[in-house]
Order: structure tokens, then sequence, then C-alpha cells
């Protein structure tokens, strides 16, 4: 069931992490972390190239690889839009270094998360 709705869940993400990254948020609640936005980019990023991972692989038919390389790279170009566009059509928030950081590292680890999957998968 979930691989058949996983197009769909992958659009809706993507498309409200844009939404919340190039909206203003006023009265966010503070975690107490000085990098709590940072832990956010990571995971945030992390879950993106996973589902589109599983929407390649799964939709698409992609083959393993072919699908981790191409949701890899898209969400790491989203991210520095994402980013570009805060810096030049919003008013209330500004392009980041550290978040195109936070946003690739996210990236890599949703790679070694489903690299360690695959050999898991592949050994049984």
């Amino acid at each position: 069931m979930l691989k058949k709705i996983v197009l769909l869940i992958s659009i809706l993400y993507t498309v409200a992490l844009a939404a919340v990254c190039l909206i203003k948020l006023n009265n966010l609640p503070d975690v107490g972390v000085s990098f709590g936005d940072k832990i956010f980019h990571l995971l945030a990023y992390t879950m993106l190239t996973l589902l589109w991972y599983y929407t390649l692989f799964y939709t698409v038919k992609f083959e393993n690889k072919k699908a981790l390389m191409y949701a890899a790279s898209f969400s790491i170009v989203f991210g520095i839009i994402i980013e570009v566009l805060q810096g030049t059509v919003t008013a209330s928030r500004s392009a980041d270094i550290y978040d195109v950081m936070a946003n690739t590292i996210g990236v890599f680890l949703a790679v070694v998360i489903l690299f360690i999957k695959n050999l898991i998968t592949i050994k049984k």
C-alpha cells in the first residue's frame, strides 16, 4: 500500500518543506539548543532523500544505485535552490551556507542509512 502512495507523499513533503523554508515563522518554541535549526535541516533533508529514493525505486523502477544517486542529487540541488530563494525573494529569511551544509550532511546520512540497509538485505 505504502509503495503505491510514496510518490504522493514525496511530492507533498517536498512542497511542505519548501513552504516552511520560505514563509515567515513566528513564535517558534525554543528547543534550548543553539544549533537546533541545523538539526531540523539535517533531519528534514534525510527524510527528503529517503522519500525520493523510495519513490524512484518503487514507482519509477530505477535500480538501487541509480535511485540513490538521483534522490541524493535532487535533494542537494533542492536545498541549494531553497537557500538562494530565501536570500533573494523573502524579506524575513536569509540564505545561510551552514544550512546548505546541514542539508547536505542530512542527504549523506540518508545515503549511509540506505547503503547499510542494502548491505543487510543482500546478506540475508
